[in-house]
């Protein structure tokens, strides 16, 4: 059943996921609203307003000519008025219409901010299409492009860009006035921008000599300050309001207001920073791209901090190191984490230019911050970020209030808050990275990045998708296509009864959760690593799921049983897109391409089901992988039926022949 948000239902179902306190904040919210629908006030008169959040002498040069290199090729585009955003070319970025949506062909409708009914696609457009452009980092790429190379054209455009969003999207009017996320990582640009715009003669003239931006930097502050994410919405959301007030009340600290603001995002900053991630470093949204999102936020914010001599908790800096940790620990040998959970492409802080891997970019900021480990995997390639955040950084063993803390004396493989395992094969040998998922469904209680995939495998062999996770795809407006992304079948996991483990009440709400246990762990032995979990999403049945890795056989063993009355089932496993299958029977002869080199598996699937492969169907979706938000291609799902009676275990192998 696909559920739409905003219907009285939604709403219903909703409020049943809030508490007592979130409930009356959210009460608090809308008579503030109502308050604040009169003309908004003055920002207050500011005089010698001054940035002096600059760079130190040296940052500039210290980015290495490769990562530059890029970074200008990807600003040179931008100025030829061309970019795409979640698999849609633009080519109006010249002078872009800040309301348009390129996917859809709508634009936002004028009014209210809080009138805007952003969640109707077809009232407004795809907002994430909207939304995207206007969080400005485009804008960071090219001011960071004339740091490093003095061409005014660069600084010019971003002036112009500044100058016409700050005329048409005037406080509390229109579409960009209503997300918090928005105004928060909007402001962490304007704060890199004033920053690498430092030397063109205009910088001052366009930030604190100008009426126009202190009115926007100060407004946005105030909605800030006023509409925090809460409750059971409190997930990454506000650790980019927090970010993003912090940034700009540091660096931009010219109004009455500015050190409340800067103290209470402080607290705001420690508090859901802990609140959101595990002890052992993992995020608990358990959606990889949010762990990373969060630790770009994290990292920036910090970085202001310490550029305006704000003292930092030792608490969010133990919090970071462990999330770089984490991070660290969970990547395959090509640097790729798992692609767990919801994943739509957003980042804290944009300075790199097409080309540029995200992780490796974290892990080196992290290796300069926090110093690495023996264990940590080799970090290749190069970035512009992390010599420009690390100037502004103090590294943490220099950090006297820095607590003592114990880091792992090898690589960590179960994560037991969070439920996830790596069970690994040597890497000598082309490695094989299997990813077991036992943790909790989502976090809080709407879960609201969380997918229906317990007990789901993900397997790699030297960083090709073998076994895959199918990715997001999608948030709004395809309800058909979110639903089946976040579906039990969407995942390398059993189903009964053609339903899910967990019941799904709108787009980012989950009304009842599974709960997952895992059984036994041991990846302590040099050949053969083991897992064991169940979960009780089927009640009154149950299942268990086997998994063992092989290194000396190469091979995979998964086994499912459902402990339980007799029921049907749906067991799917997700080929990667580089994977060519040939099943016949309940086997299936696998074949992919790796640096030039052929590659191959045997896949055997359990006897008892009935084995079809399913590629690129709509009617309902079935066979898709989504690499990235907003982009979907063809791939081989297999998907095995029958039923399961408690007799007997379903046994699947992948043998690895290279």
């Amino acid at each position: 059943m696909t559920v739409s948000s905003g219907s009285p239902g939604w709403y219903l179902r909703r409020l049943s996921r809030m508490g007592p306190r979130e409930a009356a904040g959210r009460v608090g919210d809308v008579v503030r609203r109502r308050r604040w629908r009169s003309a908004p006030p003055d920002c207050p008169g500011v005089t010698g307003a001054r940035f002096t959040a600059v760079l130190p002498a040296g940052a500039i040069a210290a980015v290495p000519p490769d990562a530059a290199k890029r970074l200008v090729a990807e600003a040179d585009r931008l100025l030829d008025g061309h970019a795409t955003y979640f698999g849609v070319d633009r080519d109006d970025l010249a002078d872009p219409d800040w309301w348009y949506d390129p996917k859809t062909g709508r634009r936002a409708p004028w009014g209210h901010a809080f009138d805007v009914p952003y969640r109707n696609e077809d009232a407004v457009g795809d907002i994430k299409q909207i939304w995207e452009l206007s969080r400005h980092q485009y804008l960071t790429v090219l001011a960071a492009a004339y740091a490093l190379t003095g061409d005014e054209r660069y600084a010019e455009r971003v002036a112009g860009h500044l100058r016409s969003w700050w005329a048409v999207n005037p406080p509390l009017r229109g579409v960009h006035w209503i997300s918090g996320i928005e105004l928060g990582i909007r402001l962490l640009s304007w704060v890199w921008i004033r920053r690498l715009l430092d030397g063109w003669p205009g910088a001052a003239g366009l930030f604190e000599d100008n009426p126009a931006a202190r009115n926007q930097i100060w407004h946005h502050q105030r909605w800030l300050a006023a509409f925090p994410s809460r409750g059971s919405s409190a997930n990454n959301h506000v650790i980019a309001e927090a970010a993003g007030q912090l940034a700009a009340a540091c660096a931009f600290g010219w109004f009455p207001s500015s050190a409340r603001w800067r103290a209470d995002a402080l607290r705001s900053l420690e508090r859901h920073l802990r609140g959101n991630t595990f002890p052992s470093g993992l995020n608990r949204e358990l959606a990889t791209e949010y762990h990373g999102l969060v630790l770009e936020l994290g990292l920036a914010a910090v970085a202001e901090a310490d550029a305006a001599g704000v003292p930092v908790p030792a608490t969010v800096r133990l919090v970071l190191l462990r999330m770089t940790d984490a991070l660290a620990a969970i990547v395959d040998g090509r640097l790729r984490p798992p692609r767990q959970g919801d994943a739509d492409d957003g980042h804290g802080l944009v300075v790199d230019g097409a080309g540029t891997d995200r992780w490796a970019s974290l892990l080196a900021t992290g290796e300069a911050v926090f110093g690495r480990l023996a264990w940590w995997p080799a970090v290749t390639g190069t970035d512009v970020r992390t010599p420009l955040l690390t100037a502004l950084i103090r590294p943490y063993p220099k950090n006297g209030s820095a607590p003592a803390v114990t880091r792992p004396a090898s690589r960590p493989a179960h994560f037991a808050d969070a439920g996830m395992t790596i069970l690994r094969g040597p890497a000598e040998m082309a490695e094989i990275w299997c990813r077991c998922d036992a943790g909790p469904h989502g976090f809080l209680s709407i879960a609201a990045h969380a997918h229906a995939d317990a007990l789901s495998v993900e397997v790699r062999h030297d960083g090709v998708d073998v076994l895959a996770d199918p990715g997001t795809f999608c948030y709004h407006g395809q309800p058909e296509w979110r639903q089946y992304f976040r579906s039990t079948l969407g995942h390398n996991t059993l189903g009964l009864d053609d339903g899910d483990q967990s019941v799904s009440g709108g787009p980012f709400l989950w009304t009842r959760h599974a709960h997952s246990r895992v059984l036994a762990v041991d990846t302590s032995g040099e050949r053969v690593a083991r897992w064991c979990a169940e979960h009780n999403g089927y009640q009154p049945s149950v299942h268990r799921r086997r998994v063992e890795l092989d290194a000396a056989r190469r091979e995979l063993r998964v086994v499912d049983e459902v402990r339980g009355p007799r029921r049907a089932v749906r067991l799917a496993f997700h080929l990667g897109p580089a994977i060519a299958a040939d099943l016949v029977g309940n086997r299936a002869v696998l074949t992919w391409t790796r640096d030039g080199e052929d590659r191959s598996a045997v896949l055997d699937l359990p006897g008892q089901l009935c084995w079809r492969a399913h590629r690129g169907e709509t009617g309902p979706p079935l066979g898709w992988y989504s690499a990235g938000f907003g982009r979907k291609e063809p791939a081989t799902t297999l998907v095995g039926t029958g039923f399961a009676d408690g007799a007997a275990g379903f046994t699947t192998v992948l043998g690895f022949r290279g």
